[in-house]
């Protein structure tokens, strides 16, 4: 979804993470061995986050909630959803711009600036780390996004291969009666859900166009 605005991925970026496996960056066992570069590959990638702007897909789903109540549930860790405007947007993996206490999760602190430090601590004097739901940890927003896929009457798949678990066994939920599609370059409905409608252009391509397609099936109603 925000590749086009130019943030870079994990496994094809040009900065730190490519000489380093992601169990060396993104795991519980990483921050134990090796704090200090958990937070350098982190703060890489907050101070691109700083740098980029929302794109057409972003916006899309904006004149999307004109017409339609829209629930975002995304795996990315950005907030190019909550700058471009949307309202309502659930973070499954975690948020760049947050740090949390390391001994209570439930101390979450807003950054003003891309550089979270080694020796920065909560309120209780912990360490602070990324607000960001790291390889091998639960998801604690999954039985929000179980529920909001439940009641969907229209669901959109964007940008995702459809391979990270458990977001993508929210495809199950969706009601049976209730219109899917995917956008993706390289869209692949899974063999058991066939009635998925493919559309194989980028998000900032492929959405802006369903987006007004779908606006204009509603409004004709």
């Amino acid at each position: 979804m925000s590749a086009e605005s130019g943030i870079k991925t994990f496994r094809d970026s040009d900065g730190l993470w490519r000489t380093h496996r992601f169990e060396d960056l993104a795991t519980p066992e990483a921050w134990e061995r090796n704090p200090a570069l958990v937070q350098e590959f982190y703060n890489e990638r907050r101070k691109q986050l700083f740098e980029v702007e929302p794109n057409a897909g972003h916006k899309a789903l904006v004149e999307l909630e004109k017409v339609f109540d829209v629930q975002i549930i995304t795996q990315n860790v950005d907030d190019l959803h909550e700058r471009a405007g949307s309202a309502n947007v659930l973070h499954l993996h975690g948020e760049l711009k947050k740090a949390r206490s390391t001994v209570d999760p439930s101390l979450i602190y807003e950054l003003k600036h891309w550089e979270l430090k080694m020796g920065e601590h909560c309120e209780k004097g912990s360490q602070l780390r990324p607000h960001i739901v790291w390889f091998g940890e639960s998801v604690p927003a999954m039985s929000e996004a179980t529920q909001l896929t439940r009641q969907a009457e229209l669901f959109l798949i964007v940008g995702t291969s459809l391979q990270v678990y458990p977001a993508a066994s929210l495809l199950h939920y969706v009601p049976s009666h209730s219109p899917v599609y995917l956008v993706d370059p390289k869209a692949e409905a899974p063999a058991w859900a066939q009635s998925v409608k493919t559309i194989r252009k980028t998000a900032a391509t492929g959405l802006p166009e369903l987006v007004n397609e779908l606006i204009r099936n509603e409004t004709v109603k």
